[in-house]
């Protein structure tokens, strides 16, 4: 009963009040495509299609969907190593996903960066980061960048439940406050630190954002399996860092269904499978906004299973496509690791990448 009914007030505020039921089904739309594009990508992963590592976000597709859906033109989105769910959720094709974990040069990193390092500086999207909360400081610099040339904007940057504790981390939130820097970090907290619970991993007294009042940062915490609540709590954040330049934490609580990684073999003893059934049947994303635009009468079964379908013809389009294309030719093995020596730059020419006399 309090789920329903927090669900109705989320409902009633403008942020989303003024959705059309187009939006809504959109929002499902983007939630199943992802959900079909990791299934795809596990299946062909186990098959050894794929090389590296491979880090699943089932179970989390309402927090890219409902973040990337207030995003404008100076807002921008970084994320850790789990981020296939964040690039399709800005617009990236399933087809340069796909071919980037075939190690393809059709892939969006020209098949060099992997499911860790997926890129579309056109979109505003920053990675992919494999190290943990090494995506933090690279946030703030966004941020930085944003009020530097007075632009309106926020910097959204994504870290999981582990990444907290981190020191590269706590220097972000230090000088997010000091300088005043309109950047949202975004906990995603799915409750274990790659094998290692939430409660072995951090000590906390009633949340992880609740750190934000060391350093006078503004925090809130949220269901994040509601696209209502995601986009109402997200819309907070955006408009103080849109209009004050002050930095938020928000932590909205989630689960993935898959191990860390595909490569977790003990994904399932240090959780039981009775835990993993239990969110699947009462917190899945995709089926908490399939009912609720059913109780809207905003889709049907049929309708749902039109927007099912194609998303998993798309899915399987886009490996076709990424088994077709070429792998990058070893002379561009060093192509993309120094823009001073790919454009030729003076620096370039000498050898000076960071220093100049």
């Amino acid at each position: 009963m309090l789920e329903q009914i927090e669900s109705h007030k989320y409902s009633e505020l403008e942020v989303n009040k003024s959705l059309s039921n187009e939006d809504k089904i959109e929002f499902l739309r983007q939630m199943v495509r992802i959900r079909r594009f990791e299934e795809a990508s596990l299946k062909y992963y186990n098959a050894g299609k794929m090389g590296g590592f491979l880090h699943l976000y089932i179970g989390q597709e309402s927090i890219a969907v409902g973040t990337a859906s207030l995003c404008g033109d100076n807002d921008h989105m970084i994320t850790a190593y789990r981020d296939h769910g964040h690039a399709l959720a800005v617009g990236m094709s399933m087809n340069e996903c796909m071919a980037e974990l075939y190690g393809k040069k059709t892939g969006c990193s020209k098949g060099k960066g992997g499911s860790m390092h997926f890129f579309a500086p056109d979109k505003n999207f920053w990675g992919g980061h494999g190290i943990v909360a090494g995506q933090t400081p690279l946030g703030l610099g966004l941020a930085y960048g944003l009020k530097y040339n007075g632009e309106k904007g926020a910097a959204l940057c994504f870290l999981g439940d582990g990444a907290v504790n981190q020191g590269s981390f706590h220097e972000s939130l230090n000088l997010a406050q000091l300088w005043e820097l309109p950047v949202i970090y975004v906990i995603e907290n799915n409750g274990y630190s790659m094998g290692t619970s939430q409660k072995r991993s951090s000590a906390f007294n009633n949340c992880l954002a609740q750190r934000g009042d060391a350093y006078g940062i503004e925090w809130d915490v949220a269901k994040g399996n509601d696209i209502y609540e995601v986009r109402a709590k997200t819309k907070e954040a955006m408009d103080r860092a849109h209009n004050d330049s002050q930095p938020t934490i928000l932590e909205f609580d989630t689960y993935r269904y898959q191990g860390h990684s595909v490569a977790d073999a003990n994904t399932k003893k240090y959780r039981s499978p009775e835990e993993i059934d239990y969110y699947k049947e009462n917190y899945d994303p995709i089926s908490v906004w399939k009912k609720r635009l059913f109780e809207e009468s905003v889709i049907d079964e049929n309708s749902y299973k039109e927007l099912d379908d194609a998303a998993k013809s798309e899915a399987k389009e886009a490996v076709i496509f990424a088994e077709e294309s070429d792998f990058p030719d070893l002379s561009e093995i060093t192509d993309d690791v120094y823009y001073e020596v790919d454009n030729q730059t003076e620096s370039g020419k000498q050898g000076k990448y960071f220093f100049h006399d």
